[in-house]
């Protein structure tokens, strides 16, 4: 994953009698996938330090350089950060933003600031939202607010949803896309009818667009089209930047005055962030304007695993959504997922091809998913490079769980 999600979680993983063995594995997967001479995109996990940050002096070096590498660090937000919250501001048609170090933090701090300025501390949100599935229930324990669900189904709520729900509401909180759903979309017209049923139920909207920066080519429209529909919009900058961190929290100048009052009373007024507000706006400069064809992209490669999986006679398989709204997309396989992680570590130790990384079983054993992220490394791939690497992969599928179930007889 290019979001690093794949290594995250790993450390919760080692206990204290499988942990020097979780250890071992995770520093095997990460030694093949660095090693890879072909992969649809580089996690920031497999990159070393000295790698890194010579990819920052570079960046500071090179002619279009994102910043004056002469200019002085930053010291509690100003010089170099407050240049990235300009940028962010002037890319989203926002009056202002404000840095975040996480983007925990900054959702946390958005739906505090409007609760209090609605006077409501109900949020009305899907239950696979990144609010609710990643933050530790952040909102309810930290913020003292509370969700009601507009719809349970996995996609974004409809306008009818959202009139529907049978009690007030202060906020509605649209993750864009929902990426627990498959980083699904709504259609443009969809998104407007949400946002206009929010308003008449006297709500403000707060975008989660942490992966906001690559909706444009599904909407077919500009970053601050999009983001003009909502009250607030969160973004995050190594999602799809591949920056090092942070986040930015963009709307109104008197939100984002107070949001920064909140920053500093959650612990987010750092001493010194350069680093990450380099990467932040190298990644503006580097990756943004290719966000478009890593989507276009994604498309040519969903279609060419759901060919190569239907030619090898895989019992049941699933791309999902069959044509992507991003340069993200799920891939489900009818098999447990360590054997799917063996099959991809020795393809990449045996081939250098990087197909897939980590796979989770998020429902029935057996059954289990990836989520596969397209940048600008897969842009040499064709389609035919995707299904030879897809029968490949498959073909040591086959070994693994044929010798699986004769150990297992």
């Amino acid at each position: 994953m290019a979001d690093g999600t794949d290594e995250a979680d790993e450390a919760d993983e080692m206990d204290g009698t499988g942990g020097g063995t979780e250890r071992a594995a995770r520093a095997r997967r990460l030694a093949a996938w660095h090693g890879a001479e072909r992969t649809l995109a580089r996690g920031p996990a497999e990159v070393r330090i000295a790698e890194r940050l010579a990819a920052l002096t570079t960046a500071l070096d090179a002619d279009t350089a994102p910043y004056d590498g002469d200019g002085w660090v930053d010291i509690y937000g100003d010089g170099i950060v407050e240049e990235l919250e300009r940028r962010v501001a002037e890319l989203l048609g926002m009056e202002a933003a404000a840095f975040f170090p996480t983007g925990t933090m900054a959702q946390q701090v958005a739906l505090r600031c409007w609760a209090g300025r609605t006077g409501s501390p109900v949020v009305a949100l899907h239950p696979l939202a990144h609010l609710d599935m990643h933050e530790r229930d952040a909102y309810l324990t930290v913020s003292g607010l509370r969700a009601v669900r507009p719809t349970s189904e996995p996609r974004p709520p409809t306008a009818e949803e959202i009139r529907g729900l049978d009690e007030p509401f202060g906020t509605l909180a649209l993750e864009l896309p929902l990426r627990d759903a498959g980083f699904v979309l709504p259609e443009w017209d969809e998104l407007v009818a949400a946002v206009e049923a929010a308003r008449e139920r006297d709500a403000v909207v707060h975008f989660d667009g942490a992966r906001l920066w690559e909706c444009t080519a599904h909407f077919g429209r500009e970053l601050p089209e999009i983001a003009a529909l909502a009250d607030s919009v969160y973004v995050s900058f190594y999602k799809s930047l591949g920056g090092l961190s942070g986040a930015a929290l963009a709307g109104p100048e008197t939100l984002v005055t107070e949001a920064r009052a909140w920053r500093h009373r959650y612990g987010g007024q750092l001493f010194q962030q350069w680093p990450a507000a380099l990467a932040a706006l190298d990644g503006l400069d580097r990756e943004l304007p290719r966000l478009p064809s890593y989507v276009a992209h994604a498309r040519v490669v969903a279609k060419a695993l759901r060919t190569a999986f239907t030619a090898a006679g895989v019992g049941w398989s699933r791309v999902h959504p069959e044509v992507p709204h991003t340069h993200q997309f799920q891939v489900w396989l009818p098999y447990p997922a360590a054997v799917l992680d063996e099959a991809g570590v020795r393809l990449a130790e045996e081939t250098r091809t990087v197909l897939f990384r980590r796979w989770r079983e998020p429902g029935p054993p057996g059954l289990a998913m990836t989520e596969l992220t397209v940048a600008s490394s897969a842009l040499e791939w064709t389609a035919d490079d995707v299904t030879a690497a897809a029968d490949a992969f498959l073909a040591r599928v086959r070994e693994l769980t044929e010798v699986r179930g004769l150990t297992e007889g």
